[in-house]
């Protein structure tokens, strides 16, 4: 009866190391490691790009907001006001990016709301 797993193990041994010799000659040895490095490169540098318009956008709100305040004297209320703007818009720009929020029609699209009404 061992003999008979034995020889079953054996076989199944063999067949197991035919199969992936079979598909490393298939993909090749560096194959799945090469795209695997590819795809955490495009992730690293979408990452970059979106925290990068994120930051942009409340630096410029913040800076806006303190030079607003500066000449019309209304400090510290036009810097909080479009500090928040920007975090907004740096919001906005991010979804935008990352393809969870469409962007908006063109005035001379025929994409709008009623587009094909008459």
């Amino acid at each position: 009866m061992t003999d008979d797993r034995d020889e079953s193990l054996e076989k199944r041994r063999a067949q197991l190391g035919a199969e992936l010799e079979t598909l490393r000659t298939e993909v090749g040895e560096d194959g799945p490691r090469e795209v695997r490095a590819e795809t955490s490169r495009r992730g690293y540098a979408e990452a970059m790009k979106l925290s990068s318009e994120f930051i942009a956008a409340i630096i410029a709100g913040a800076v806006l907001g303190y030079l607003f305040d500066r000449f019309v004297g209304t400090a510290p209320w036009g810097m909080i006001v479009l500090l928040l703007l920007g975090f907004c818009a740096g919001v906005l720009n991010v979804l935008r990016s990352a393809g969870m929020v469409s962007e908006p029609p063109s005035a001379g699209s025929d994409k709008g709301p009623n587009a094909g009404k008459d």
